[in-house]
């Protein structure tokens, strides 16, 4: 049984080393309870899995409240090219703003002409003020004028998009560096979230995205997008599991409303209905 459950593990994009770590999981805990039933395994491999997904300590983002005594809270938003970054910008201000608070957005991706006209269309669709600057300006001076902004028009949140190049690890880098020093000259300990955007229907290539992310750059939380096709999820525990980040949000469609916070009950219960 657990050979077939090693395969559908794997096949559903767990990954090898998290997949590894489950079956180790269970075996150790089937040698000292000496469960034997299979109703008695499903109960011991959802609570493992759940065991797994990272916890977040701060919850008040649940119903896109923003931490107490943290006004205007900035997001800095992170992850390559066509992962679905912008749009979750655009989901997240639209969500935020529905929950009553004063957004503000930052197109700080100025390497991509495209990247700053798809900002601006999201923050018409959401009815929230963006700052831009003309593609090629420094992206460290739009995030400053952007918490300036900010700070001056009482915003709640502020959420900086960045531009998604991996091609250069250094320069992406440094470049996330300049934008975290620029934003705490306003505010002295911001960004206070770096989230990391990534494409749940890539698989494996997510996991390598977020290699690169984490060393670049202190990743605090994860959105994982595009799970409403051919994603199997999986990739979602290999994730909490290598990298100890938790996922906060999950996309699911294109609509404004398709950004869920992601809870991991639910997920699990999920993953065990598909198998059903």
């Amino acid at each position: 049984m657990l050979d077939s459950l090693e395969d559908a593990l794997v096949g559903a994009d767990v990954g090898i080393d998290t997949t590894v770590e489950i079956i180790n999981r269970i075996e150790k805990r089937v040698s000292q309870d000496k469960y034997v039933n299979t109703s008695d395994l499903n109960r011991i491999l959802q609570e493992e899995i759940k065991a797994i997904l990272v916890d977040d300590g701060e919850q008040s983002y649940r119903d896109f409240s923003t931490p107490t005594g943290i006004k205007p809270y900035v997001i800095l938003v992170v992850g390559v090219n066509g992962v679905g970054k912008t749009t979750t910008i655009g989901k997240l201000a639209y969500n935020f703003k529905k929950a009553g608070k004063s957004v503000l957005l930052g197109a700080a991706d100025t390497f991509r002409a495209a990247a700053v006209d798809q900002l601006s269309i999201w923050s018409d669709r959401a009815g929230v003020p963006i700052v831009k600057q003309p593609m090629g300006s420094d992206p460290a001076a739009v995030a400053f004028d952007t918490v300036q902004s900010g700070v001056a028009r009482g915003s709640d949140v502020i959420i900086i998009d960045t531009a998604g190049r991996l091609h250069n690890k250094a320069h992406l880098m440094d470049e996330l560096g300049k934008i975290k020093r620029v934003t705490q000259k306003v505010i002295a300990d911001s960004p206070h979230e770096v989230l990391l955007v990534l494409d749940g229907s890539t698989g494996q290539n997510a996991l390598e995205q977020a290699k690169h992310f984490t060393a670049a750059t202190d990743v605090t939380a994860i959105a994982i997008t595009k799970l409403d096709g051919t994603a199997k999820g999986g990739v979602v525990l290999a994730i909490a599991n290598q990298f100890k980040i938790p996922v906060k949000f999950i996309g699911v469609g294109e609509k404004m409303e398709d950004l869920l916070v992601f809870d991991k009950h639910e997920f699990v219960d999920s993953l065990f209905k598909l198998e059903e």
